[in-house]
This record gives C-alpha cells, sequence and structure tokens, in this order.
C-alpha cells in the first residue's frame, strides 16, 4: 500500500519506469532478459502467438481442462484450437493425448501448470513443437532444478487478483530471445510509431508495477507459507479416501490451489463443506470440450466431476486452517 500510495503521490501513473523495473525484477528472478509487462495473462498469451507467426490455417494444442483464456488467445490469432486431454491424476496436459492430436498444421502446444504443479516438460517438448509455458498458477516453481517459464519457446505469467503474484489485473511474456521480446514490446505499445502495423494497447501502469515489484520481494516467503499449509493438509487428510496433489518427483509444487479429488461428485462435497463453514469450488469452471459441445476426454471429464478446490493462501490463519481440515475429516470420515 506504501509503494502504491508512493506512486499515485508522485503523478506518474501509466507505464513508466516502475514498469520498466517490474519487467527486468521478473525476467531476473527468472534468470531471463526483462519481460514484456502487458494489462493481462491473457493478452500475454496473445502476443506469444503472435511472436511465433501462428494465425490462420495454424493448429494450436492447449488442454480442455483450463480456463477459457488460452481458447481466447488462439481464437484472436485466427488460428484453429484442438483440444487435448489431461492426467486425471496431475490435471496437467497428458503427453500421450497431445502426440495423438498432432496434424501437420500444429504450430504450438499451450502448456499450462495446473495449480502450481509443472506439467511433463520432457515429453512435452520432444513433441519437436514450439512450447508455450503457462505458468498464470506457476510462477516459482521448479522442474529439474530449473523455474518454469525458462524451458519454453515462450512463457507467460498471469497478475490476475487471485495468483500468486498480484498487480490486479496484468500479466508478462518472457523468453530468452531479446528480439523476440522487442518486436512484442512494440506490438504492446500502439501509438507514436512512423511506419504502421497492427499494435494493442496492452500497457501495464506504474501502480500496477510498483504493487507487483512489492509482491515480488515477498513471494519466496508467500511461496513458503502456501508449502506449509499444503503439509499439514497432507498429514491431516492423509488415510482419508480422497486423492491428494500427487508427488512432484523433480518437480515442485507452489500451491496455487490445494484440489483434492473426491470418490462422488464434487458439487455435493462442497455443499456439505459448505454447512461446515468452508468454501470450495471446483478448480476449472468448464472443461472447455463440454463448453463446445465435443467429446473423447475422459481425464477432463473426471477432473470436472470430481476435482476441488479448498482454501489456501498465504494470508489463512491458523484456526481457519484448522477450520479446514476438520471440516474435510468430517466430510469424508
Amino acid at each position: 500500500m506504501r509503494a502504491v500510495s508512493r506512486v499515485l503521490r508522485s503523478g506518474a501513473l501509466a507505464q513508466g519506469a516502475e514498469v520498466a523495473s517490474f519487467e527486468a525484477e521478473v525476467g531476473g528472478w527468472l534468470g531471463l532478459p526483462p519481460g514484456v509487462a502487458v494489462n493481462s495473462g491473457t493478452a500475454a498469451l496473445h502476443l506469444a502467438l503472435l511472436g511465433l507467426g501462428i494465425g490462420q490455417g495454424d493448429e494450436v494444442i492447449l488442454p480442455s481442462y483450463v480456463c477459457v483464456a488460452p481458447l481466447h488467445a488462439v481464437e484472436y490469432v485466427g488460428a484453429t484450437p484442438r483440444l487435448a486431454d489431461v492426467d486425471p491424476d496431475t490435471y496437467n496436459l497428458a503427453p500421450a493425448d497431445v502426440r495423438r492430436r498432432l496434424t501437420r498444421r500444429t504450430r504450438a502446444i499451450i502448456v499450462p501448470h495446473q495449480f502450481g504443479l509443472p506439467a511433463d516438460l520432457d515429453s512435452l517438448l520432444a513433441v519437436g513443437v514450439p512450447v508455450i509455458e503457462d505458468c498464470a498458477q506457476a510462477i516459482g516453481a521448479r522442474y529439474s532444478g530449473r523455474p518454469v517459464g525458462t524451458l519454453g519457446t515462450v512463457a507467460i505469467v498471469s497478475f490476475y487478483a487471485t495468483k500468486l503474484l498480484t498487480t490486479g489485473e496484468g500479466g508478462m511474456l518472457l523468453s530468452p530471445d531479446r528480439r523476440f521480446l522487442a518486436r512484442m514490446r512494440d506490438r504492446r505499445d500502439y501509438d507514436e510509431r512512423r511506419r504502421h502495423a497492427l499494435r494493442f494497447n496492452y500497457k501495464l501502469t506504474d501502480f500496477q508495477a510498483v504493487l507487483g515489484r512489492s509482491q515480488l520481494r515477498r513471494l519466496p516467503a508467500m511461496l513458503s507459507r502456501r508449502a506449509a499449509i499444503a503439509r499439514r493438509y497432507r498429514r491431516g487428510w492423509a488415510g482419508l479416501p480422497i486423492a491428494l496433489p500427487p508427488p512432484a518427483h523433480g518437480r515442485s509444487h507452489v500451491y496455487h490451489r490445494f484440489v483434492i479429488g473426491a470418490p462422488n461428485a464434487a458439487g455435493t462435497v462442497a455443499r456439505r463443506l459448505a454447512g461446515l463453514g468452508v468454501t470450495a469450488r471446483p478448480p476449472v469452471y468448464r472443461p472447455i470440450h463440454l463448453t463446445l459441445g465435443l467429446e473423447g476426454f475422459p481425464g477432463a471429464t473426471h477432473a470436472f466431476r470430481h476435482a476441488l478446490s479448498v482454501p489456501l493462501y498465504p494470508a489463512l490463519t491458523s484456526r481457519e486452517e484448522s477450520i479446514v481440515i476438520r471440516a474435510v475429516q468430517r466430510v469424508f470420515a
């Protein structure tokens, strides 16, 4: 609040020095060049696809079990979305199903690291198609010792209000390729250019960026707090007839969400938990294949029926943790 107030008092509210510093700090935190800050994670996905030259006649693979932002971004560039199924245990893209969906027109794979658990990047990178790492829920997670967002061709992060690091609304495009980033920075700033090209008003503001900078300094502590709560949940629910987040061998889970798999309908469990004072929700509103009236995605369908996100965030108090633990125990004991 002090940082944001300082910028507001300065009168310099639009994109400026704070945005540039935020871009450098996020990039540096991941061992990458300064990113391109934008006004949403969806905007970052849009620029990523444009930067890869994807458009009409091209296909992009994305999971069905994800929010609709990746679908929108693919449609923005005029490409054809090709949905793939997810692993019902990890909720991440199933590499075998991705290979099944490949065609001669496949130009990219959007790979969300769902709920903070890195996807199987080795298998997905081996497909041989450019990978866009969607780190909207996973900034700070690691895969084989490397930060997620540094293994694909390009990566995006989201700074929406519910994300691990927030600017209220916002996002960033990241890549090891400085020339790629320069081209996308030009696309982001729509005005005051001698040569006309299609550009977008995707800028972040300085008072959003300074909030992000403050959050970034606190991010390790916030991730540590999430991990501590997750450990207590695991201890409290060991032996219950529910699926807990799987062991992350070679990967670090940052627990953007703590998702349990209920043996019965998630909606029924959510209502029982609500009666005990705990709000639990499906972590994905609706799989894309159901929205589009498609079939053939058993993993995503299973997740939609059984997955439930329980409260986990750094400001959760010890008393609230205990309420959540006891409520789940009562429902499933």
